[in-house]
């Protein structure tokens, strides 16, 4: 593994009201091994070594509205300066950049329109993971109110390039961004009548769908939609976990 460069996702993390049985869930679905980190910390690791972990949501963060949800983590390599030019940009600070020992510099930012999206200054750069390999994190899917604004914000934070778009046939386009070298994901502006505030969702690689969607199922998951086939022949499906909260999985077509 080559170390990760900046504008890069190398971190992701739920926060769950009861970390055990997201661990659990996890683990029989996806098939992620785990490794205890600081005591009371787990983390969720793939062949390719450690790539999230679970985190406990807090009575007080329930009581402010805040449910179950994954976050992504984008490295940078000044988190006071991302943050600050965030806010130039039309941005909020929901988590002020923070400390913490052997994982260095945290911090959480709104966009504009209302997602909010997590940043990691290490230490030193994190390990880059294969996204095509079972297990991982290979797309990264921001559904907003306006995409085109969202991506102006993300571009200039991160450094992201717009890649292409595509036609959504009739609910509009998607835009499909990368770091220049790879596609990281894609943006859409919601429909107008669709609930619920913009966010990020993201997909992990698996080489079973149907039997992933099963485990799910079994494990008092909702398969919220899917399986659909994507441009490029791959199939998805959009899930939400035992206590709400949404991710996705993805399996590559055959052959490609």
């Amino acid at each position: 593994m080559t170390p990760a460069s900046t504008g890069s996702f190398v971190w992701y993390e739920i926060q769950s009201p009861d970390p055990a049985a997201t661990v659990r869930f996890y683990t029989e679905v996806v098939g992620w091994k785990t490794e205890p980190f600081g005591g009371e910390y787990t983390m969720f690791a793939s062949a390719q070594g450690p790539l999230g972990g679970v985190a406990l949501l807090t009575d007080q963060m329930r009581a402010q509205g805040v449910p179950p949800y994954w976050a992504g983590y984008v490295q940078v390599t000044d988190a006071a300066a991302t943050v600050a030019e965030a806010v130039r940009l039309g941005g909020r600070i929901w988590r002020e950049p923070t400390d913490y020992p052997e994982v260095g510099r945290l911090a959480v930012v709104g966009d504009p329109q209302g997602g909010a999206i997590s940043l990691v200054q290490p230490p030193q750069p994190m390990q880059a993971h294969d996204p095509e390999k079972p297990g991982e994190f290979t797309w990264r899917e921001l559904i907003t109110t306006d995409h085109e604004a969202a991506f102006q914000f993300y571009s200039q934070l991160f450094g992201w390039r717009r890649s292409r778009d595509l036609d959504m046939s009739g609910t509009g386009n998607y835009l499909i961004y990368g770091d220049g070298t790879r596609d990281l994901g894609g943006m859409y502006t919601k429909p107008a009548e669709r609930p619920g505030p913009p966010g990020w969702l993201y997909y992990v690689e698996t080489d079973a769908l149907d039997a992933a969607m099963a485990r799910a199922r079994a494990r008092k998951g909702r398969i919220l939609n899917g399986p659909v086939r994507v441009p490029g022949g791959a199939r998805v499906a959009q899930i939400a976990d035992p206590h709400g909260a949404m991710f996705a999985l993805h399996e590559t077509a055959r052959g490609r």
